[in-house]
């Protein structure tokens, strides 16, 4: 790792954890928003009407292809709102919370809720980490040079040119979430396996159905193909500044649970406009410190969070969005290199 992981002297009053989180919780930043949620909720959920309505207005016209573009937008705001949801941001109780994720996740957009959070889990545990991050382990992409010169198949292709083809790959990464949660159905430990069976195919009969009914064929492949394209690209853009391009953990080296979150994550700057786009998202340090705090606070708990790293001497990364994602790709560039040697 690049960044300094060193821990400071230890202090009678706990870890250095223990101490912002005393500090948060003295804030009331920990507090659900309920007023707020409910807003949001129903926001999203009329924009959510409003784009199916406007599909069955516009009919078969390629000014469809509008409407796809804008309900993609839609259905990563479902996406986001199911984020919160899961890391119980919204509810305390556990059912109210798997209730309502099933709900948006699996018959909202098609995404297997319970697959995700299981997954996501363990990435909040370890983010990075080779060894124990899913987020990191090598698909189509490798992270680190480690993983280069150990690719075979695919990812020993792809490696060479990755950086080049990870916006383009992002457009595929909506059916990938579709085909994941199917696939996830045939483990048997997974919760509510036949709940979330029903909601999936539920799902994607009535989504297939609709579009078959309304547009003509042809019509209506390409509108799935624009949905679901710019639906991978926008989640994939939210996601891709939190910690591409960041310190990559393996082995025992494990930093304490504070530097673990703050030294592997990446905040984007920006406004009430990048706090909408990228869903709360763009605090990704505050966020991985207390993934149950509210989105809405994270700007606040922010600025306490930041003084507090720089009086530890932690490395605390703000950047912006488009800089992020030139980080990032830098990184996958630097990542594909033994393959580009032939090694």
């Amino acid at each position: 790792m690049s960044a300094d992981t060193s821990a400071p002297p230890v202090r009678a009053d706990g870890s250095d954890f223990a101490r912002l989180s005393r500090t948060i919780a003295e804030t009331g930043l920990m507090a659900r928003r309920p007023g707020y949620y409910i807003l949001r909720f129903v926001a999203v959920g009329a924009l959510y009407a409003g784009g199916w309505t406007a599909f069955a207005l516009v009919g078969p016209s390629w000014w469809t292809l509008v409407v796809a573009a804008f309900l993609a937008v839609v259905y990563g705001q479902v996406a986001m709102l199911a984020h919160d949801v899961a890391h119980r941001q919204v509810f305390r109780l556990r059912r109210a919370a798997e209730v309502t994720g099933r709900i948006a996740g699996n018959a909202g957009i098609g995404m297997g809720y319970g697959r995700w959070q299981d997954k996501h889990t363990r990435h909040h545990a370890n983010p990075n980490h080779a060894d124990l991050d899913p987020d990191v382990t090598p698909d189509l992409l490798v992270w680190s040079q480690d993983q280069a010169r150990a690719a075979k198949g695919l990812p020993r292709v792809i490696g060479r040119s990755q950086a080049y083809l990870f916006f383009p790959l992002l457009t595929l990464e909506g059916f990938n979430l579709h085909v994941a949660g199917v696939r996830a159905l045939a483990d048997r430990s997974l919760r509510k396996r036949t709940l979330e069976g029903t909601l999936l195919i539920a799902h994607f009969v009535v989504y297939t159905a609709v579009l078959f009914l309304v547009l003509p064929p042809g019509m209506a492949v390409a509108f799935l193909a624009v949905h679901q394209c710019l639906f991978g690209v926008y989640l994939g853009s939210i996601f891709a500044p939190n910690h591409k391009g960041m310190p990559i953990l393996t082995g025992k080296d494990r930093p304490d649970f504070l530097r673990r979150q703050v030294l592997t994550s990446r905040n984007v700057r920006g406004g009430w406009f990048t706090d909408l786009v990228l869903g709360g998202l763009n605090y990704q340090i505050e966020h991985h410190l207390f993934p149950s705090m509210p989105s809405p606070h994270l700007r606040k708990a922010q600025v306490l969070v930041r003084r507090y790293c720089e009086d530890l001497g932690v490395v605390y990364l703000e950047t912006g969005l488009i800089t992020s994602y030139r980080q990032a790709l830098t990184s996958l560039h630097r990542a594909g290199a033994p393959l580009r040697a032939g090694g």
